[in-house]
């Protein structure tokens, strides 16, 4: 009778989690699982024991898949880095490799270890791309190399300095070196980053690039740096551009020596893509959630929806309805085919965005839009002015979905403005940090958006309309974020709302 690893697995659970967790206290970083409750590790260790038992014995790789969701969420919020989390993953080998050596034949522990290990390099392959990639240790490396060439070869000094800035200027961080607290070098990393050229950033005070609501935090960060000559320190912050934007940002500084003066040298990196990441993470969380809510109460309600319907329908038909009641009838078979048209959007709302990208003509679908709508239009006797920029180059887009997004922003400012009043339509084509963006602008002439909603107006469910569902504008979000673009918008002046949409082309 051949080894049974499902029984052998059964029968060391316990010694196996056990040692498991003993391990994790004593043979990785004490900094992190040393310091966790021993419940805490306990759990963790049973739910992995638990999903490595899945694929090992059926195959079966959801629940080492939901494990690694959910542990990569945890230890990512607790600070943990990723070579510790790796080597935790790794204590399940050395753990169980004892127990099954007394078991097995030389072929059956060869058999049962290329299954383990299997198991192991699509965990940790699969972990690793969830977690951020940190590159703390290179850089603090980097700083102690440059620190120790500048202590043991002054006499090469000017030399080694050009060496390095030509090397500084190849990377895609910003580097820079501050000295009484203005900039005495920055690559060009660093300047396209604030949206400035070299020569107006050095000799500018470093807290000029910094917006306001970090500024302050920065200030402690820098004058506490020089007073303990402390190790190097990472910390984020919101950078400010030149344009008056902020972004955030994620920067490595430590003390030195630079030209034989008091310095500060940092290398800071562009944390957008990671901050939208999150976001987005969080969003298609929230998204599946209500999805779950959503379906489920459209199946209840839609039931009894039809039942009523059907029963209006049949009423509607009767010659014993006298005139007053046929109309209130009629009043009712309108409430629910309001009801079906909101339920048609929730669900619209709950499904995943699928787009089908190709060459598009920004130009050509607006007018197609307008045009569509024309009907509409002249029914309020209002006036559609479009200026188009020619220029436009085609973007990479779905079609389908950007007239979605087209046709709601003029909808809600057809709703929006009074009866003979104007629908401005505009397109440009701009250069933005060497980026060229397609930007659209629809404008009304109605009331425009009241200033407590200007900040929501994207949320779900948030709406101006007395008989809006808040979802048209949020999907208009979603398919906007989903072309690498954005929207805006603002109340004009002295009445009106502006959508502005900027989409990479």
């Amino acid at each position: 009778m051949g080894f049974d690893l499902a029984g052998f697995h059964h029968r060391y659970r316990k010694r196996i989690i056990n040692e498991w967790v003993r391990r994790l206290h004593t043979e990785v970083n004490e900094k992190t699982y040393a310091k966790r409750p021993r419940k805490e590790l306990e759990q963790t260790v049973s739910e992995a024991f638990d999903a490595d038992y899945h694929v090992l014995i059926h195959g079966d790789y959801s629940y080492i898949n939901t494990f690694i969701d959910k542990i990569t969420a945890m230890r990512l919020e607790a600070g943990f880095m990723l070579s510790d989390v790796q080597k935790a993953f790794e204590l399940y080998r050395k753990v169980v490799i004892p127990y099954l050596a007394r078991e097995t034949t030389i072929k059956e522990f060869r058999d049962s270890m290329t299954k383990i290990n299997t198991l192991l390099a699509y965990t940790i392959h699969r972990f690793s791309d969830l977690f951020q990639n940190m590159h703390e240790k290179q850089i603090l490396e980097h700083n102690r190399l440059l620190e120790e060439e500048v202590r043991t070869r002054t006499a090469e000094l000017r030399e080694s300095e050009r060496k390095y800035k030509t090397l500084v200027e190849e990377i895609n961080d910003g580097y820079f070196v501050v000295q009484k607290k203005r900039i005495v070098f920055a690559n060009n990393a660093f300047c396209q980053m604030h949206g400035y050229r070299k020569k107006e950033v050095i000799g500018r005070e470093f807290f000029a690039f910094i917006d306001s609501e970090s500024r302050q935090k920065v200030i402690d960060l820098y004058n506490s740096s020089f007073k303990k000559q402390s190790m190097p320190q990472t910390f984020e912050y919101m950078r400010l551009t030149k344009q008056g934007d902020s972004f955030p940002t994620e920067i490595t500084t430590k003390s030195t020596q630079y030209d034989e003066l008091p310095s500060n040298i940092g290398i800071c990196r562009d944390l957008t893509e990671r901050v939208k990441m999150e976001k987005k993470f969080r969003d298609t969380e929230r998204m599946a959630y209500i999805g779950q809510i959503t379906t489920s109460l459209s199946h209840e309600i839609r039931n009894p929806l039809s039942a009523v319907t059907m029963n209006l329908q049949i009423l509607k038909k009767s010659p014993q309805l006298k005139t007053n009641d046929r109309r209130r009838i009629l009043i009712a078979e309108k409430g629910v085919v309001r009801l079906e048209g909101i339920l048609k959007e929730l669900l619209d709302f709950a499904k995943p965005l699928q787009l089908t990208f190709g060459s598009t003509d920004v130009n050509q679908i607006l007018s197609s839009c307008a045009e569509l709508l024309e009907m509409k239009f002249e029914e309020k006797k209002l006036s559609i002015i479009i200026s188009l920029d020619i220029d436009i180059p085609k973007v990479k887009g779905d079609r389908g979905k950007l007239e979605q997004v087209f046709i709601n922003l003029l909808l809600n400012a057809l709703e929006a403005s009074p009866d003979k009043g104007k629908i401005l339509v505009s397109s440009d084509y701009r250069r933005n940090n060497g980026q060229g963006q397609a930007i659209v602008t629809i404008e009304d002439e109605g009331p425009g958006i009241p200033e407590e909603q200007v900040e929501a107006i994207f949320k779900p469910f948030v709406t101006t309309k007395s008989k809006g569902t808040g979802l048209g504008l949020t999907m208009v979000s979603r398919i906007v974020d989903a072309h690498g673009g954005r929207i805006r918008v603002a109340n004009r002046s002295p009445f009106g709302a502006s959508f502005e949409i900027r989409l990479p082309a």
